[in-house]
């Protein structure tokens, strides 16, 4: 499964590259804004996690739509604002509130995978 960050603060975004690394999956990228992150979803990742408050502003629930929409990628929002995650989308397996844990990460991967 190929995942995509979305994450400005760098410290988070490689925790959960790690963990998402140590589930078996490729991480093709971290992207700290929207333009960035778009830049990356042309590899078609399965999977984005995404915060809302990026380095460009509250971009995360646009990025997320878009790249649901665009690219029929599965989005976690994963953000200390569950609030501003907006209306719920077709895409959308989730929102998570910061601090997230290792657990709830593994849960919502094995969900979309489903049975093997």
């Amino acid at each position: 499964m190929k995942v995509l960050i979305v994450e400005d603060e760098i410290f988070a975004a490689l925790h959960l590259e790690s963990a998402v690394e140590e589930l078996g999956c490729e991480v093709v990228g971290i992207a700290p804004d929207g333009q960035s992150a778009l830049e990356l979803a042309e590899t078609r990742p399965d999977l984005a996690f995404v915060d809302l408050n990026l380095r460009d502003g509250l971009t995360g629930p646009e990025i997320a739509r878009d790249l649901a929409n665009r690219y029929g990628t599965k989005v976690l929002i994963l953000t200390a604002n569950p609030g501003q995650a907006g209306e719920p989308f077709e895409g959308l397996v989730g929102v998570v509130s910061k601090p997230w844990n290792e657990a709830q990460i593994a849960r919502t991967m094995a969900a979309i995978r489903g049975p093997n």
